[in-house]
């Protein structure tokens, strides 16, 4: 599947090198194609082009540091009926959230990108935990929210090839629960847990 990642930060770069190790065709879109981050990538065998090229993949994940999400989409153009996976979290200059439990990102995402079939997932731990899903000892767990079930089925596959179990969390409006969620993690990787390798799991009893 041909992957196009809006950023290529922590979170981008660490999927692309999954997806890739997967089998899939990650590559990047980026508002300078020249900048440091984009030559990295493009020496780490990814393909690297402007942002306006973003809906040729078949499906386009955006993960870029929130102050950005608006002018990245803008820069994207109309994305309409393509599946846009919303990986960011809406974090301050605070480490905290900006929207409380009447929005999300996930919902601003959708109103910025109109008409595309967005899809929150990728947002639940740590970058480093991105391309190493399958170290852990039971497998981590992935949630999946949207209003539109191909999509989400689709997302779903691509957690799944990650390692992840990916877990499907309702509509797009749970991405209100699922972003306070993000900040628990982010809380504790840089407090009592003392580090970022560890993630959610579902695990069932007999």
């Amino acid at each position: 599947m041909r992957i196009t990642i809006i950023g290529a930060g922590n979170v981008g770069t660490a999927l692309a090198r999954g997806w890739k190790k997967a089998g899939h065709e990650p590559g990047f879109a980026l508002r300078d194609p020249e900048s440091d981050s984009a030559s990295k990538a493009k020496a780490a065998g990814f393909s690297v082009a402007g942002l306006a090229d973003a809906g040729k993949g078949d499906v386009i994940v955006l993960a870029v540091p929130w102050p950005a999400v608006e002018g990245a989409l803008k820069g994207a153009g109309a994305l309409a009926g393509k599946i846009l996976v919303d990986a960011t979290n809406p974090l301050d200059e605070n480490l905290d959230l900006a929207f409380g439990y009447d929005d999300s990102a996930g919902e601003a995402v959708a109103r910025l990108a109109r008409g595309a079939r967005v899809v929150k997932a990728f947002n639940t731990t740590g970058a480093d935990n991105m391309d190493k899903a399958s170290a852990f000892p039971v497998k981590p767990m992935m949630p999946v929210a949207g209003d539109d079930a191909e999509a989400k089925e689709v997302v779903s596959r691509l957690a799944d090839s990650l390692g992840f179990e990916a877990v499907d969390a309702g509509p797009l409006s749970a991405a209100r629960l699922l972003e306070p969620l993000a900040l628990f993690w982010i809380r504790q990787a840089f407090g009592p847990r003392g580090g970022p390798a560890f993630a959610y799991a579902f695990v069932t009893r007999p």
